[in-house]
C-alpha cells in the first residue's frame, strides 16, 4: 500500500536510531513513518534521509534496500526532500571516507574530513552563520544553536544556506529548490531543531 499523500516517509534502511526523526517530525504536527518498501515512498508528501555513521556504510546500505532509487526518484519529481547528517552528506557525488563509493550525486562535490586543527568528530552544540534566506531557517534569526556529530563535511557550494565555526567555516546546512540537508541533527536539537523540521512539514504541506 502506498503512502498516504499527507505522510512523510522516513527512509529505513537498516542505519542508527531512524526512529527519533520519525517521533520529531511527529511532534510537530506530521503524519510520519518509517518506510523499508520503496513502493511506500511513491505518493508521500516528503522523504527524510537519516545516516548516522559512515559515508560507506550507509551507501551500501541505503543501495541494498532498495531505497537508493526510490530516493532518486522522489528527488526527480519534486518531493520536498530533508537529509540529515550522513544522509545529508550522501546528496553529494561521494566522500573521501569511502573512495568510490557514490552518493546520489544531487549535489556536487566530495564531502572531506574536517580541517586536522580541530578534534574529530566535532560532538558539540554549535551556532549557525546564515548565508542567505532558506525555508529551513525560517523565523529562527541570525544565529541559532543546533548539535552536530560528525568527522566530515561538504565543502561551502551554492547551496549552502547556513556554516558553523570549526576551525574556520564548516557547510551546516543546504537548500537547493526541494533538496534540504543539514549536518547537524535537528532531531537532536531542541525548539530550534523542531522549528526547522516544522519548516520541512510546512515546505511538505504546501
Amino acid at each position: 500500500m502506498s503512502t498516504p499523500r499527507r505522510a512523510i516517509a522516513v527512509l529505513d534502511y537498516g542505519i542508527g536510531n531512524l526512529r527519533s526523526a520519525e517521533r520529531a517530525l511527529t511532534r510537530v504536527g506530521a503524519s510520519a513513518r518509517l518506510v523499508t518498501d520503496p513502493a511506500d515512498v511513491e505518493g508521500a508528501a516528503g522523504v527524510v534521509l537519516p545516516g548516522v555513521g559512515a559515508f560507506g556504510p550507509c551507501a551500501d546500505a541505503l543501495a541494498r534496500s532498495g531505497l537508493r532509487d526510490a530516493a532518486v526518484r522522489a528527488i526527480d519529481a519534486g518531493v520536498p526532500f530533508l537529509g540529515i547528517c550522513v544522509g545529508f552528506q550522501l546528496l553529494y557525488d561521494g566522500s573521501e571516507e569511502a573512495p568510490g563509493r557514490s552518493g546520489l550525486g544531487v549535489l556536487r562535490g566530495t564531502v572531506r574530513r574536517l580541517p586536522p586543527s580541530v578534534k574529530t568528530p566535532q560532538m558539540q552544540w554549535n551556532a549557525l552563520a546564515s548565508l542567505r534566506p532558506s525555508g529551513l531557517l525560517a523565523g529562527l534569526g541570525a544565529e541559532a544553536w543546533v548539535y552536530f556529530v560528525h568527522s566530515y563535511a561538504p565543502g561551502i557550494g551554492p547551496e549552502t544556506v547556513a556554516t558553523c565555526d570549526y576551525g574556520g567555516p564548516i557547510a551546516a546546512a543546504a537548500e537547493t529548490g526541494a533538496v534540504w540537508g543539514t549536518q547537524f541533527h535537528p532531531e537532536k536539537s531542541g525548539v530550534t531543531g523542531l522549528a526547522m523540521l516544522a519548516n520541512f512539514v510546512a515546505r511538505c504541506a504546501a
